[in-house]
């Protein structure tokens, strides 16, 4: 039997891929959840592979890796495990905070004032930068990702592509178009050069890198606001009995008004000229998942406050 460990080549790849050795000195908070982080983090980010020290502070949280996850669920888009984390960032003063899920797929990521970064603000950051690279590519993007997406995807000259939502569509779909990036709401980021997985340690480079490349002051959030353009209601899950009737009536109640664009890529959407929502149904259990977003925060909470009525109401 032979023995090989790979964590070194690993994070040299990465660090090949995202070179963060030039950043100005960042502190980085870093939540592994107890799960793989813990393990890859340190010698990515760090020197525990043997690799050139990277001008990063990095506060570590919950890296010990135990099963049983014992501080929180490893599951950063449940906004309950991502509470100490911003607490942390707060508490130190730290430009930007990471958290991870169990396998570190997934990466989310907390600015210096404590607030969630949204998967599809980071997905345009991530996008814009990646077509710096490749130019005129193809990139990625789910449905529920934010219209913003699409939006820098073509500003910065590439070219969107729409999926359905989950892992296999995205890698089916960069397969076929060779995209060189691809990202989803739930903070899954997948590139190209890395065999079209997932990533969460190349997102969370790709986030340092940006934010380490700018002049001292800079923060997390002045950085984002240019990719953060729409206010969104993120995925509301609702039980309901008959998927089926229920999307029938918000269909009928939204479909047919001026203006009004459908389609069912994925579910139902209906899209306005100042506002959009998805409702699809789970395919596991009895609910339908909704997401609006909107130019303005009253109407993005309008249009997700009537939808909710009809889906909460059921259908006789």
């Amino acid at each position: 039997m032979h023995h090989q460990d790979l964590l070194a080549d690993y994070a040299l790849f990465l660090r090949n891929l995202v070179d963060v050795s030039g950043v100005r000195p960042l502190h980085v908070v870093v939540d592994a959840g107890n799960g793989m982080g813990g393990y890859t983090v340190p010698a990515v980010l760090g020197e525990a592979a043997g690799l050139p020290r990277l001008p990063l502070t990095i506060d570590e949280m919950f890296f010990e890796l135990d099963g049983s996850f014992p501080n929180h669920e490893a599951n950063p888009i449940d906004p309950e495990n991502l509470v100490d984390l911003q607490k942390r960032v707060l508490e130190v003063g730290a430009d930007l905070g990471l958290a991870f899920d169990g396998d570190a797929d997934r990466c989310f990521v907390i600015d210096e004032r404590g607030e969630i970064v949204s998967p599809s603000t980071l997905t345009a950051l991530i996008a814009a930068r990646e077509l710096a690279k490749h130019p005129g590519s193809m990139i990625i993007h789910n449905l529920i990702t934010s219209k913003a997406v699409p939006e820098v995807i073509a500003e910065c000259g590439g070219t969107p592509v729409r999926t359905r939502v989950g892992h296999s569509f995205i890698k089916a779909k960069m397969a076929e178009t060779d995209a060189v990036f691809g990202g989803e709401h739930s903070g899954h980021f997948y590139f190209r050069d890395f065999w079209r997985a997932d990533s969460g340690m190349l997102a969370a480079l790709y986030a340092i890198a940006a934010l380490g490349e700018t002049s001292e002051g800079t923060t997390m959030s002045s950085l984002l606001k240019s990719y953060d353009r729409y206010a969104s209601s993120g995925e509301i899950n609702t039980e309901v009995v008959d998927q089926e009737a229920t999307t029938l009536v918000i269909r009928n109640t939204y479909g047919a008004g001026a203006g009004i664009e459908t389609d069912d890529l994925d579910g139902l959407t209906i899209t306005a000229p100042t506002w959009w929502f998805n409702v699809r149904p789970s395919n596991t259990e009895p609910l339908l998942r909704l997401n609006v977003e909107a130019d303005e925060v009253a109407v993005m909470e309008q249009i997700r406050d009537e939808v909710l009525a009809i889906m909460r109401g059921g259908v006789s």
